[in-house]
């Protein structure tokens, strides 16, 4: 009997360790398991009104640029301004040698003084052969003559008058005016210099004002001319200059091309910009900011966002925090950020970082890095959007 207890006492023993090593280990796994749930941080999907900017190449043209060369042959005797300066509408610039084209003026004058004069003669000659015809002198064939003759020097006054007009004009030629209000660009001719029919003298840019194009491409131009349509603030824009400073005056967009450009596919856009410090010069470049509207946008930094065959995805947070991926569709980028045309809806939590540590079906600790202003979306140095936030009520 005293055996067959010892026999009972030992299995009991036996157990006892068994118990407490298949406790020790559920331990240990419940661990492993609540180890295995790791904290990422997470955002809210909110609607946000947002000014998208996108910046273009810039091309700066003078509102009046011409080139001045010569209408008549000579000799440049004087020039009366320098490179870069600033000249007033109808200011003579240069002046050719005169002397020929004063004689030819000269010669144009005599000739039409010499045509009046005979015709002065023969207009005499007229009213005295109408008195001998009147009293049956003469006949009348006689006097029909000299009217004829008459009526041609009259011609000749005409003719003579023409070029003397001419001779004047071609006289004035030799002076060079400024067309407008303007600043001379490069000059190539010298004092002495022979100057050709059609040589160059200089060029005069007005630049009080300056136009700027820039090419959109086709989708880029639809959305512009759909946001202009709720904004009339969508036809201002904004020059940065060649060393990256902004320019201090606003643009205004005037105008585009008619069609767009087969090659390219892209359309030409004209601004308007004032420059009342004459810094913008014809022929420079810089860089324009269009911006455009756009209200109830879903936005979300380019990190959360991962593609797959050229789809793009995020990793969606449930009510029982299991990330899901979801396929989203992209309705424009910029900067550090996705402005998104389907696939989240407000409301709905996303994974914002360590998106590469993250499996589909995977249970997570979320941690909230942004409230429902959306004050994530900015960093330092986003320069490119500016994010107004909406209430997301209904």
């Amino acid at each position: 009997m005293s055996r067959i207890k010892l026999n009972r006492v030992g299995i009991f023993a036996f157990f006892i360790p068994m118990v407490v090593i298949f406790s020790c280990n559920s331990g240990k796994e419940g661990g492993k398991k609540a180890e295995s749930i790791k904290e990422f941080p997470v955002i809210e999907v909110v609607a946000s009104d947002t000014i998208m900017q996108r910046d273009y190449v810039a091309d700066i043209k003078a509102i009046q640029n011409v080139e001045l060369r010569a209408r008549v042959q000579g000799f440049l005797e004087k020039v009366n301004v320098d490179e870069g300066q600033e000249v007033r509408k109808g200011q003579i610039l240069f002046k050719t040698n005169e002397q020929e084209y004063k004689a030819e003026l000269a010669k144009a004058k005599a000739n039409f003084e010499s045509a009046k004069a005979e015709a002065k003669v023969i207009e005499f000659e007229v009213g005295r052969l109408k008195i001998m015809v009147d009293n049956n002198v003469i006949s009348e064939s006689e006097l029909n003559l000299t009217k004829a003759k008459y009526d041609a020097v009259i011609a000749k006054i005409e003719e003579a008058k023409s070029a003397m007009d001419n001779a004047e004009v071609q006289l004035s030629y030799t002076n060079i005016r400024a067309p407008f209000d303007g600043i001379i660009d490069r000059i190539p001719l010298r004092t002495g210099s022979l100057v050709e029919q059609g040589s160059l003298f200089t060029t005069v840019s007005n630049i009080s004002s300056v136009h700027v194009y820039f090419n959109v491409s086709e989708k880029e131009y639809l959305e512009y001319i759909k946001s202009k349509d709720e904004t009339k603030e969508n036809n201002v824009v904004h020059l940065v200059l060649a060393d990256g400073a902004p320019y201090s005056e606003e643009g205004v967009i005037e105008t585009m091309q008619g069609e767009f450009n087969a090659n390219t596919g892209s359309i030409a856009f004209r601004a308007l910009f004032p420059n009342p410090s004459k810094i913008l010069k014809h022929g420079a470049t810089g860089k324009i900011i269009l911006t455009n509207k756009v209200s109830n946008a879903i936005i979300i930094p380019q990190k959360a966002v991962f593609e797959i065959q050229d789809r793009s995805f995020v990793y969606v947070v449930n009510k029982d925090n299991v990330v899901e991926m979801r396929s989203i569709v992209p309705r424009a980028r910029f900067s550090h950020y996705y402005i998104v045309e389907s696939g989240l809806e407000v409301g709905e939590h996303f994974v914002y970082e360590g998106i590469q540590n993250v499996k589909d079906g995977m249970t997570i600790q979320p941690k909230m890095v942004a409230d429902k202003a959306g004050a994530f979306l900015l960093e330092k140095d986003d320069t490119i959007a500016e994010v107004i936030p909406t209430s997301t009520e209904q």
